[in-house]
């Protein structure tokens, strides 16, 4: 089941990581050096579970059977993929979920759980015949009810209201033509539609499932299609899946069709890195993933570890000022902001040459990017300080915090504890220490649970909002934060002419001109300053080298589910 856009050949591709080495952070936080070794050999395919392993890595020929631990860095929120928001939880929906589509190489569409589609002229009918052999894991046949049943369950209010927003927001009904035909209305034409449908969110759940009351948080009783069967979750610990003996409708470019390889397959909610690469090391675990800066050296160095690393795609990881309220709401306050911070320097401080410096909204990975914009702004502490002094920040006070009318100058930022990922606490920190230092800044940095950080969110109790997103289609990320409404516009930057974009872009399917017109709207946010973009999130992957087969998604580029992957002798 390669999930979703899982399982793709890309080829062989090198990623070269910097040397990193154990440091002190210069604003007081010490990381230490964990490991110790030699060069790492073997590259992982950029396939889903790895669309096939270099024989090179040591793990040979695939192996059928066998149980493989592998340690994760977040535990997720929940394993209903409508419900999927976690870009670190995706490898997981991809193990007992399918979709109707997924991705080729070219960011194209394959047929999965479809055999094929189609789409009328006018762009408001999709058609899709589906396979008739597939079965979900608790017996229940797989065809057109089943699809409609889905829609309709993503239809309840509040049940997935992003994705009722976004993704199907031109849905208008599903029509179940016979068993194996199922034509999806649109109100308008909207190519992302065929996105949704290649995405965790449109992911298959039986029908019976979708009456459980545990639907929201899934787990064993809330099943797919797909190639494993979660069958055991300790909240806290770890889940286990279990190989589906009956899967066999893998799509074209999976790298092996029939059952999955492994038996078993156990993931570790391992949250501190140090943790998951002792873990590895130590031979607790076959597989890590998250491998941080200050350990990226010493696992490559180990000639009994693969290490692979992939950019992921969508959004790039950025700081979004909140724009309805001040200081944010003045332009020279967020073009300063921007100006305070040496992004290469951070960034060289917190990941020791393993980031990848971002300059859009969008990750420099995508078909979209516009690379234009590298170098236009930043790091300009006279720009920065002129503007706060013309905005009226002028004063400072004993904190050496620039003050206006006795008030400071302070941004609040909430970090959502489940999401923080790639030390992105850190970064904070060091981004706080850079604002102060440039510009007299206060930027006050709150780590929270989920619920603390959402209800902070909705009563607008922010001035700096962070996100990235791993959408196959960079298109479905800006049409989740930019238009006027959107679930995840929290800067407030609203506009008929952005509306207008977006709305242009999900109505044409030529890719030259959705590329234009994501290009005029990243111009027009870095003229608005409405972000700071930081860094290109980036996943990383270590393993023992008898591990094969491992890989990210093509289009992702995010960790690929366990279907291809194998432990050799």
């Amino acid at each position: 089941m390669p999930g979703g856009p899982l399982l793709h050949w890309r080829g062989r591709r090198r990623i070269d990581v910097e040397r990193v080495a154990s440091y002190t952070l210069h604003w007081g936080f010490s990381m230490r050096r964990f490991l110790a070794g030699l060069a790492v050999a073997g590259l992982l395919l950029a396939g889903c579970q790895g669309a096939g392993a270099d024989p090179a890595a040591g793990a040979g020929a695939p192996v059928q059977g066998g149980k493989l631990t592998w340690g994760v860095e977040t535990e997720p929120i929940t394993f209903n993929p409508h419900q999927y928001a976690q870009a670190k939880a995706r490898l997981l929906v991809w193990n007992s979920f399918d979709a109707l589509l997924t991705h080729d190489d070219k960011g194209g569409y394959l047929p999965w759980l479809a055999s094929s589609y189609s789409v009328s002229a006018d762009g408001l009918t999709y058609t899709f015949k589906l396979r008739d052999d597939v079965t979900f894991h608790d017996g229940e046949k797989f065809d057109a009810a089943a699809v409609k049943a889905n829609l309709d369950q993503l239809q309840v209010p509040g049940y997935a209201p992003s994705v009722l927003a976004t993704q199907l927001k031109h849905f208008k009904d599903a029509v179940v033509a016979d068993a194996t035909t199922i034509e999806i209305h649109l109100n308008q034409p909207d190519v992302l539609i065929l996105d949704f449908f290649a995405s965790p969110q449109g992911a298959q759940i039986a029908p019976k499932s979708l009456k459980s009351p545990n639907l929201k948080a899934g787990g064993p009783d809330v099943v797919g299609t797909g190639p494993f069967i979660l069958d055991r979750y300790t909240k806290g610990q770890e889940v286990h899946y279990k190989r589906n003996p009956d899967y066999k409708w893998a799509p074209s470019n999976a790298g092996h069709q029939g059952p999955a390889y492994l038996d078993e397959v156990t993931y570790r909610f391992l949250g501190e890195s140090s943790v998951r690469v002792g873990a590895l090391t130590s031979g607790q675990v076959d597989v890590a993933e998250g491998i941080p800066a200050t350990e990226q050296e010493s696992v490559k160095a180990d000639p009994n570890l693969t290490f692979s690393r992939s950019l992921n795609s969508g959004t790039a990881y950025n700081y979004y000022f909140n724009q309805t309220r001040a200081p944010f709401d003045d332009i020279r306050v967020r073009k300063a902001f921007r100006d305070a911070v040496d992004v290469d320097a951070v960034l060289r401080g917190v990941y020791r040459g393993t980031a990848t410096r971002a300059w859009s909204i969008l990750s420099p990975s995508g078909q979209f990017y516009d690379p234009s914009l590298e170098k236009t702004y930043g790091n300009n502490p006279a720009d920065a300080n002129a503007l706060l002094d013309e905005a009226g920040w002028s004063a400072k006070d004993a904190d050496g915090f620039r003050t206006k009318d006795g008030k400071r100058l302070t941004a609040r930022i909430v970090l959502s504890a489940p999401y923080v990922r790639d030390k992105r606490d850190i970064l904070a920190q060091a981004v706080q220490a850079a604002v102060k230092q440039t510009a007299g800044i206060d930027l006050q940095v709150k780590i929270v649970d989920a619920g603390t950080a959402t209800d902070a969110i909705n009563k607008n109790e922010f001035e700096v909002f962070d996100n990235s997103r791993a959408d196959t289609d960079a298109g479905a990320a800006l049409s989740l934060i930019l238009p006027k409404g959107a679930p995840i516009n929290r800067h407030g930057y609203n506009s008929p002419e952005i509306d207008q974009l977006v709305a242009q872009a999900g109505a044409t399917g030529d890719v030259a001109k959705r590329k234009e017109i994501y290009v005029k709207l990243q111009k027009l946010l870095t003229d608005n300053a409405t972000l700071l973009p930081l860094y290109a999130p980036a996943d990383q992957v270590a393993a023992q080298k008898k591990v094969g087969g491992l890989g990210f998604e093509p289009t992702a580029g995010v960790p690929g589910s366990a279907y291809n992957v194998w432990i050799g002798n």
